[in-house]
């Protein structure tokens, strides 16, 4: 699992990448520490290449919306692949994050 933080003015764009199961996501709520401290502005999270999303991985996408809408800001979450899409209709996750 690989995560890439690019800030690009009024956004912080979280690229991810491989799978973020169980496994991975100590090492990526350490990574996307930076987001949170960074929640005044739009956070877009980009998961082009994001393979598998766990139950740990949706935990982590909801604490940074936590801290983004606590600071009136909003979380994109981009170019999911049909399986994540089906993980976040069941979850009711689709309903919580702007979808592109």
């Amino acid at each position: 699992m690989k995560t890439e933080i690019v800030e690009n003015g009024s956004q912080v764009i979280a690229k991810f990448s491989g799978r973020l199961d169980t496994a991975a996501a100590v090492q990526t709520a350490e990574d996307v520490k930076p987001l949170l401290e960074a929640a005044n502005k739009e956070i877009i999270l980009d998961c082009t290449a994001l393979e598998y999303i766990s139950s740990s991985g949706l935990r982590i996408f909801l604490s940074i919306r936590k801290e983004a809408a606590a600071h009136g800001s909003k979380v994109i979450v981009r170019n999911i692949n049909a399986d994540i899409r089906q993980v976040f209709m069941m979850t009711g996750f689709i309903s919580l994050f702007v979808i592109e």
